[in-house]
């Protein structure tokens, strides 16, 4: 048995391992499809953000490490898989070998998970929705920080999964103009093909001026930006109504660019959230915190609320998914939306 780990050479590589022995409460799950999730991953591939500090939960600020973290070859690359249950630790109710059930963890042939922990689904879903479960909390979040309401003019800035959910959910909850930006054209088309009503390349147009003018100068009311990079925060805002809300989801490396955040940011006086589902308590709490978030993203996806089809692409071969990782969402991004991955037992 196989799992994909960022190696000690600083590249992906499929390692042996062995399973342990079931304990009580847990399930044992062969995989059959898996995804990893592009963006966050990226930060740790390229430069782990957390090498040098840690997150104080009691403080709520960054603290510097004693030591630096050293990526040791065992740091696993993957965000969530789909497979069925072989085995039945002693004292687990409610789950049955056979089941297909889906979770969190790095590409592997099995999982050893805790029997609350699966998330348990239907028959009518999809492994392509189960695998955009992730991505769609967070879309959920930036929806509900930027406050979206019936009849507003939206633009997604971004469209990895999560910006990809998130034109869908603004379409859903009655978005009157759902514009999409990304320098990708397959990411693009995509959205388009999802329900987006217009789609910009951020890098060849001038697109801030162009929705002003496409709204009668007003702009729009919701940006939701998942991209993480600084020029589409500066266009967002150009983009942005006077008084709008920003959703700032994408997480923001450190800035080597010159940004102006000035006209605009001052002009038009916008609201600004840094907007991230899992930190507790968020904008909502204690009404809706990140249990209810990804209860109702679950929820959503088993109905079947979102398409799902056209993100999960290219789809690979487990077998050689650690030359796909680096294909795909290291050398060519452009060639990939959410990379899918194939077990051999499909």
């Amino acid at each position: 048995m196989k799992q994909l780990l960022l190696g000690r050479n600083g590249k992906p590589v499929l390692e042996e391992y062995q399973e342990m022995p079931l304990q009580a409460g847990y399930v044992r799950v062969v995989s059959d499809y898996g995804a990893p999730k592009h963006g966050t991953e990226l930060h740790g591939y390229e430069k782990d953000p957390f090498a040098k500090v840690y997150y104080d939960e009691n403080t709520h600020i960054f603290r510097p490490r004693e030591k630096e973290l050293v990526y040791d070859g065992t740091s696993g690359l993957g965000n969530m898989w789909v497979g069925r249950i072989t085995e039945i630790g002693q004292g687990v109710e409610g789950l049955e070998t056979g089941q297909r059930v889906a979770g969190y963890g790095n590409l592997k042939n099995t999982h050893t998970v805790k029997a609350e922990d699966v998330l348990v689904m239907p028959e009518s879903m999809t492994w392509k929705e189960a695998v955009c479960y992730d991505p769609l909390q967070f879309a959920l979040g930036g929806m509900r920080d930027g406050h979206v309401r019936l009849g507003d003019k939206v633009l997604i800035s971004g469209l990895g999964a999560i910006g990809l959910m998130a034109a869908q959910a603004a379409k859903a909850a009655g978005a009157s103009l759902v514009v999409v930006t990304d320098p990708i054209e397959k990411r693009r088309q995509a959205a388009l093909d999802n329900g987006a009503d217009m789609a910009f390349d951020p890098t060849k147009e001038d697109f801030g001026l162009i929705l002003r003018d496409k709204t009668n100068g007003i702009g729009m009311d919701v940006v939701i930006e998942t991209s993480g990079n600084y020029k589409a925060v500066e266009q967002g805002i150009r983009a942005l109504a006077y008084g709008g809300n920003f959703a700032m989801v994408g997480w923001l490396g450190e800035c080597h660019i010159p940004i102006n955040l000035g006209y605009e940011g001052h002009f038009n006086q916008c609201h600004f959230y840094f907007s991230r589902a899992c930190s507790e308590p968020n904008n909502d709490y204690p009404r809706w915190s990140f249990d209810r978030i990804c209860r109702e993203a679950w929820d959503m996806l088993c109905k079947g609320m979102f398409s799902c089809e056209n993100i999960v692409d290219p789809v690979v071969d487990f077998e050689t998914c650690d030359e796909s990782y680096l294909h795909y969402i290291v050398e060519n991004p452009q060639e990939s939306v959410k990379m899918g991955v194939a077990f051999k037992n499909q």
